[in-house]
């Protein structure tokens, strides 16, 4: 799984909105759509940010066994 694929999946599962997370980043929804799809690439400055959002810490999305078994409490 790749980086922008284990964003989406955490986002989805925690319920947080493609807006929430382009609106943090102050960016277009678009834009944030194509970070997301991995057409356009994530920054590590966009990575922090987007790891604050979702409640989690930038190197869960490298960790090698990635799980997405979430606390929903934490969205």
């Amino acid at each position: 799984m790749k980086l922008h694929e284990k964003i989406r999946a955490v986002r989805k599962a925690k319920n947080i909105s493609q807006i929430v997370i382009s609106n943090k980043l102050n960016i277009t929804v678009q834009s944030y759509s194509m970070k997301e799809t991995g057409k356009r690439p994530i920054t590590t400055n966009e990575l922090e940010i987007i790891s604050n959002t979702l409640g989690v810490s930038p190197s869960y999305f490298f960790e090698k066994e990635f799980n997405i078994k979430l606390n929903k409490t934490t969205a």
